[in-house]
């Protein structure tokens, strides 16, 4: 796997090296045990860590991006004005 994905808060942020289970198993203890933190990369290129609190009720995306995936600039197929920038890429 590429990296994880996350998108929480409406912003976007990734993990690298760790295994989708694994992060699953981890943000669905942390939500049934009332709170917890999981660290995250904020941004791309050099790792500049972000902690993100988990509590029951906050929106969280987890989004698995395989190996093989295509690289979209700015790491979206949507650009800015709601409009398709690579239709051929959707799934």
């Amino acid at each position: 796997m590429k990296r994880i994905d996350i998108v929480y808060g409406g912003e976007h942020y990734s993990v690298g090296g760790r295994d989708l289970d694994s992060l699953r198993d981890e943000i669905e203890k942390a939500v049934a045990g009332g709170v917890g933190w999981i660290t995250v990369n904020d941004g791309e290129g050099a790792p500049r860590w972000a902690h993100l609190l988990l509590t029951a009720g906050v929106p969280l995306a987890v989004i698995p991006i395989p190996d093989d995936a295509p690289e979209v600039a700015g790491g979206s197929l949507w650009d800015s004005d709601g409009n398709e920038v690579h239709p051929e890429l959707r799934a």
